[in-house]
């Protein structure tokens, strides 16, 4: 089988879509989240873009195709998020609700659940929203650990043929939904009396039961729609248990798995916006000398250093997003590095393009502080690297099978 490297014709004409999207629809948007200071405000700029995107047929951009989507690899998804990321990845993260919360149905879910869960998300109208609630406002890193530890705290239990889901969730956007009655589709991570478990609830059954207790003010992806909320006596038909009970630990880890290596997409996006506002700066600027900066062999190091680490991100992250969406036996490795170096490298990358620019990169004009604003979330985010992320390349490394070399498939 002959391995390339090089973007065939479908490829490219996704990146021109949505490159195309990003740059007319995206870039006014980021612009008017700058102007807004009230966070619930602020989110709502989003629904006429995402209807647009939507309409385009975007959103099944993200759904496999084995389940009626478009995404045929996880190549084709990357370069997509990459685009628009590049101009706002807080909508970016909004729109892609269902690259997490639909996973746990894609792995457990029977063929009924899948077909009425996914169907939402196919429709090219309306501004369909889903959300993984996972997150605790008291932390979920420990999520999986057995009483005495408190774990996920959310709780479902039986009444007749329902189950009735009560707790706090945080952190997650969307979760409110765009009017305060919840998303389409939220997937529940809970304890049920056959321990943590998967639940799905529908729109129908969110409205009117979740109290939204504070909408973030975020110093970075300050679009998205995060909130920490309640959920009071959520009330969901015993089928919408998604596997079996119990089976909620594997699953979530699972669900993380496209959302960890999307972040090194993420970054790259950063990155590479990073990039082209500091190399033009280095190219065009003197700085009060005789030459412009570029021509002083400190910043040019900055720049190519930069520049190497940016295309290394890339292509890990096309790596680990395809081995994820098709299932590939090294997935896991490969999503874990893509989320960790990748954010990483990001924050350090964006950082010393920012010490190349010097003083000038402090105004807000500039959008470089925004850059820096948003890569410091991704350390911490969907995972983060020391709560969760790092502990899961930890038990790989301690695991007897475990093989250096399987990653690559080289083994």
């Amino acid at each position: 089988m002959t391995i390339s490297f090089a973007l065939g014709p479908d490829q490219l004409a996704v990146k021109d879509a949505a490159r195309q999207f990003a740059q007319q629809r995206l870039r006014p948007l980021a612009a008017a989240v700058r102007a807004e200071h009230d966070p619930l405000a602020r989110a709502q700029l989003a629904r006429a873009p995402f209807e647009e995107a939507v309409a385009s047929g975007f959103l099944a951009g993200l759904i496999p195709v084995q389940v009626g989507g478009a995404a045929s690899s996880g190549v084709d998804a990357a370069i997509f998020v990459e685009e628009w990321a590049t101009e706002s990845p807080d909508f970016t993260i909004s729109f892609a609700g269902p690259l997490i919360a639909l996973t746990p149905v894609y792995e457990a879910g029977t063929p009924e659940q899948v077909g009425r869960f996914v169907a939402p998300f196919l429709v090219r109208e309306g501004a369909p929203v889903a959300a993984m609630a996972f997150s605790e406002p008291a932390g979920s890193a420990n999520y999986a650990a057995p009483a005495p530890a408190a774990g996920i705290e959310t709780t479902a239990v039986v009444d007749g043929d329902h189950w009735v889901i009560n707790g706090h969730k945080a952190w997650a956007s969307h979760l409110p939904g765009w009017d305060g009655d919840g998303p389409d589709l939220m997937t529940i991570v809970c304890r049920t009396p056959g321990g943590v478990s998967v639940i799905v609830a529908e729109r129908e059954h969110l409205a009117g039961h979740i109290e939204v207790e504070e909408y973030y003010d975020l110093p970075g992806l300050r679009g998205c729609l995060t909130a920490r909320i309640r959920l009071r006596d959520v009330r969901v038909p015993l089928d919408n248990l998604i596997g079996t009970e119990g089976q909620g630990i594997e699953l979530t880890r699972n669900a993380f798995l496209a959302s960890g290596a999307s972040i090194g997409t993420f970054a790259t996006a950063a990155m590479r916006r990073t990039f082209d506002i500091a190399y033009e700066f280095a190219r065009t600027e003197k700085r009060g000398g005789s030459v412009a900066i570029l021509e002083h062999q400190a910043v040019a190091d900055i720049l190519s250093d930069a520049k190497g680490r940016i295309e290394a991100t890339r292509l890990l992250s096309w790596r680990a997003l395809d081995a994820v969406l098709s299932q590939a036996p090294n997935a896991l490795e490969l999503a874990l590095h893509a989320k960790v170096f990748g954010s990483e490298t990001g924050l350090d990358v964006v950082n010393r393009l920012i010490q190349a620019v010097g003083v000038s990169a402090y105004d807000n004009a500039m959008l470089l502080t925004e850059q820096l604003a948003h890569v410091l979330a991704y350390p911490i985010i969907e995972g983060s690297n020391v709560g969760m992320r790092r502990r899961q390349l930890q038990e790989l490394l301690l695991s007897a099978s475990y093989d250096p070399l399987s990653a690559s498939g080289l083994s």
